[in-house]
C-alpha cells in the first residue's frame, strides 16, 4: 500500500462525506465510477449506478446537512484497487422533523482511474434481528 494511494482514497471518502453534509447530488455521484455496483440501505436489492434524480429525490428529504462519519475503518490498497470497511454514522433532521442517528455498516472497493480513484462497488447494511421478527436493528452502537 502506497501511502500516496491511501491519502487519495481517504480525501475521496471526505468529498463523499462533504457531499452529503452539502446534499450535492453531482458531487456525490462524482465520487463514484459510472456503472458502479451499488447495494445501499434502500430498495432495490442492487443497482449499477445511481440515477441523479433519485439521489437527489432522497438528499431532499433532509432538511439541514447530513452527518456522514465513518468509525473503525480498515483500508487496503493493492496496485490500482482497494477495498476498505467501516462502520458508518448518519444523523441529521428529515423534513417530516425526525431526527436521524443512525450506525450502519458499509464495505467499498475502489479502483484508481485516469482522474483519480472513484468507488467501484459500495455495500451498506444494517444487521437484522434473528429472533422471528426479521426487524433491523437499528439501535445497535459500536
Amino acid at each position: 500500500m502506497t501511502y500516496t494511494a491511501e491519502r487519495e482514497i481517504v480525501a475521496l471518502c471526505g468529498k463523499l462525506e462533504q457531499a452529503h453534509h452539502d446534499k450535492d447530488a453531482d458531487a456525490l455521484m462524482a465520487c463514484f465510477a459510472p456503472g458502479a455496483v451499488i447495494y445501499d440501505l434502500a430498495p432495490p436489492l442492487g443497482q449499477r449506478g445511481h440515477d441523479r434524480s433519485e439521489v437527489q429525490a432522497w438528499l431532499d428529504t433532509w432538511q439541514g446537512p447530513i452527518s456522514l462519519t465513518a468509525a473503525e475503518v480498515d483500508l487496503v490498497v493493492s496496485g490500482d484497487l482497494a477495498y476498505s470497511s467501516a462502520l458508518n454514522r448518519i444523523g441529521g433532521t428529515k423534513t417530516d422533523g425526525a431526527n436521524v442517528d443512525l450506525w450502519f455498516r458499509t464495505t467499498m472497493c475502489f479502483r484508481r482511474t485516469g482522474s483519480g480513484w472513484r468507488i467501484l462497488h459500495g455495500h451498506s447494511s444494517v444487521p437484522f434481528l434473528m429472533d422471528g421478527s426479521d426487524r433491523a436493528a437499528l439501535d445497535l452502537r459500536p
